[in-house]
């Protein structure tokens, strides 16, 4: 008996589309910044453009429609350099972005043929300088996490209220990743350290480890649900790596892979339901796709793709999105100077009308676990799965909160300036005193 179950995602190949199923009449941002310069919803693409000194994003379908040609529209989104941006994972339209001109901002998206927004419907100052990460909670609606300098900040969005300053860094916080589950936040910091954050429970940082030997560009990922975390980035030799830790016992990482030298940043992107890894460096003609496992070794490479062009940004297309007729298990998105290039990896099977079960496991649906202000008193519960077999998919129908669909410009100041609110614990804590216990 064969002790080694040979993986049905090792095969998976990538496949460029022809030049007409390209994203055209795209002009590219350059400026350097941590995020990843183009994100993807089921339904729309945001990407930076050299346009308004970095100051307005590109707009544009996720669907090519019937006719095959998209237009690009912009988003007039801040005075300065967008530095980073997300869509929320449960509403398509809902855009949160953050920039040099140190704000955070939150923009609910035209559906097809409407008019782009002029303003936000929430504007957030985190202070410390330029805020270079937002990142959406991944199971509480809009519950923010923000990076500006040394600190990360945790927001109720809807509120306009911070709940949550994290302590300071030892130097500029370079990027930030959630937990699955939403009870965790991990950063990558240029001084070369990863910390695991809960911030519900205390500012400081529950483990903290050694990183990366180099302080240039890192980047930090949670694999999926599991405890692991993947940071990205270069060792003392100024080879680019990808190395594993365990954040319950962070004292050395658990596997590790070292791929070139080449300068450019790179770019992880993970899908937990294949166990599949795309990285792709900035400036880099070459996409490499490696397999996660829990057992030994941890990264094993599964395939490289050549592309056309240099890449500029790179984008994981939402698992609700992809192809399953064609058994695609991911498809990324790839931002160059010109175009928007989708790069679909396929499982080779018999394609057609029969869906191939045993690929698609139940995903993550499109409607939050909870409201922000549960999750802060300590709720955890978890995002209901999905079939993503066509004849059982449910019709998505929520609509954030954060900025209702009614409301496309900008939500009342709140009455009262915004406070920190209590950690949940502190809160306990003090009932606790009063009491007499």
């Amino acid at each position: 008996m064969n002790r080694f179950k040979a993986s049905k995602f090792k095969n998976t190949t990538p496949k460029i589309p022809k030049k007409d199923e390209w994203i055209s009449d795209v002009r590219a941002g350059s400026a350097a910044s941590c995020g990843n310069h183009i994100k993807s919803s089921c339904s729309l693409i945001a990407f930076n453009t050299e346009q308004g000194g970095g100051g307005v994003l590109g707009l544009v379908s996720l669907d090519n429609g019937n006719e095959g040609k998209r237009s690009v529209s912009q988003l007039h989104c801040h005075a300065d350099l967008v530095t980073d941006f997300d869509f929320s994972p449960f509403d398509d339209f809902l855009l949160a972005t953050c920039s040099a001109d140190e704000t955070v901002k939150v923009w609910r998206l035209p559906e097809s043929g409407q008019t782009v927004p002029s303003s936000p419907g929430v504007t957030l100052s985190p202070g410390g300088g330029r805020v270079e990460n937002v990142l959406f909670h991944p199971t509480a609606d809009g519950v923010l996490a923000t990076s500006a300098g040394r600190v990360a900040t945790v927001w109720d969005a809807a509120q306009q209220s911070q709940l949550a300053a994290l302590e300071d860094h030892g130097d500029q916080i370079q990027s930030l990743s959630w937990k699955q589950d939403g009870s965790l936040i991990a950063t990558s910091c240029k001084d070369k350290k990863l910390r695991i954050f809960d911030p519900r429970a205390q500012l400081t940082a529950v483990q903290n480890a050694q990183g990366l030997q180099n302080n240039k560009d890192s980047r930090v990922i949670w694999i999926g649900d599991t405890d692991n975390v993947l940071c990205a980035g270069f060792n003392q030799m100024r080879e680019r790596e990808v190395r594993v830790w365990d954040a319950r016992k962070m004292g050395s990482s658990v596997g590790s892979v070292s791929l070139d030298t080449s300068p450019g940043t790179l770019i992880p992107l993970f899908d937990p339901d294949t166990g599949l890894l795309v990285l792709a460096g900035m400036g880099d003609c070459v996409m490499h796709c490696f397999e996660v496992t829990a057992s030994q070794p941890v990264l094993s490479q599964v395939s490289q793709c050549l592309t056309e062009a240099a890449t500029r940004g790179i984008a994981m297309v939402p698992k609700l999105a992809v192809d399953v007729t064609s058994c695609e298990v991911v498809r990324v998105l790839q931002l160059t100077d010109s175009f928007i290039v989708p790069v679909s990896y396929s499982v080779p099977r018999k394609s057609g009308q029969d869906f191939h079960g045993d690929l698609y496991p139940d995903t993550p649906g499109d409607s939050p676990a909870l409201p922000a202000e549960e999750w802060w008193s300590g709720g955890n519960k978890q995002v209901k799965k999905v079939s993503l077999d066509p004849a059982k998919r449910p019709i998505r129908s929520f609509s954030s909160a954060v900025i209702p669909c009614s409301m496309g410009g900008a939500k009342p100041e709140p009455t009262n300036q915004p406070t920190k609110k209590e950690l949940p614990i502190e809160k306990n804590r003090k009932e606790e005193d009063a009491s007499g216990h």
